[in-house]
């Protein structure tokens, strides 16, 4: 009996009906700008992870932190990609979920993934799997329906088990050797819409969410 043939990039893509990315060095350039204000008074001292419910527009019941680090005296920002916005709501309109897992808790992240209507948002997560999990089981998926964007060594338990990993271009060389597809550009500067053109090029939906997002905003302008 012959073992059957690995499948290709190609083939794992058009499989794939989540998009997982990491943040910090994914859909950012890997940069933390962290401005000092003073501390509240009273609080507690570590904030629990963060799960975006993008249907109540809410977050939903806290996860426990795993090992996340956040500062009181400090707002942190980042800087994000417009093309990758963009992206996003090309993949939407494509039918594909997106989601985001972090290991650092960030109210700047809470918010761009507000402003993109992003399904799924966990932060303060150091075990990655853990909110696939949770995910596959709310959307009743595979892992080989799974596709993880990711850039440093904390992303590769993921990226080994999922359908397909993607590696930005700026990627620690151990992720890149990992991955199945990397991108073009680097993280912050693109990637992400890389990897999602990728996805649905593969899935022959690309043209056709580029029209549909086209005509959606045509229909805005118009009223």
């Amino acid at each position: 009996m012959t073992s059957s043939s690995p499948l290709t990039p190609q083939e794992r893509a058009r499989r794939i009906k989540l998009l997982i990315f990491d943040v910090d060095g994914v859909l950012t350039d890997g940069g933390i700008w962290l401005f000092p204000v003073p501390a509240p008074a009273s609080g507690p001292a570590d904030e629990p992870a963060r799960f975006w419910n993008h249907e109540t527009g809410e977050p939903a019941a806290p996860m426990a932190s795993q090992g996340a680090a956040s500062s009181q005296s400090a707002v942190e920002a980042k800087g994000f990609s417009a093309h990758d916005g963009t992206g996003i709501s090309l993949a939407k309109l494509a039918g594909i979920k997106c989601a985001i897992i972090t290991r650092r808790i960030s109210e700047t992240v809470a918010l761009r993934a507000r402003d993109l209507r992003i399904e799924y948002v966990y932060m303060g997560q150091a075990y990655k799997m853990q909110a696939v999990r949770e995910m596959m089981a709310k959307e009743n998926l595979t892992l080989e329906e799974i596709a993880y964007v990711g850039d440093d060594v904390i992303d590769l338990p993921v990226m080994r088990l999922c359908g397909l990993a993607i590696a930005v271009k700026n990627s620690r060389e151990q992720v890149i050797r990992e991955s199945h597809y990397v991108t073009p550009h680097e993280g912050g500067k693109g990637a992400v819409r890389d990897a999602i053109e990728y996805v649905l090029r593969e899935q022959g939906k690309l043209e056709q969410a580029i029209e549909d997002y086209i005509r959606s905003r045509s229909q805005d302008l118009a009223t």
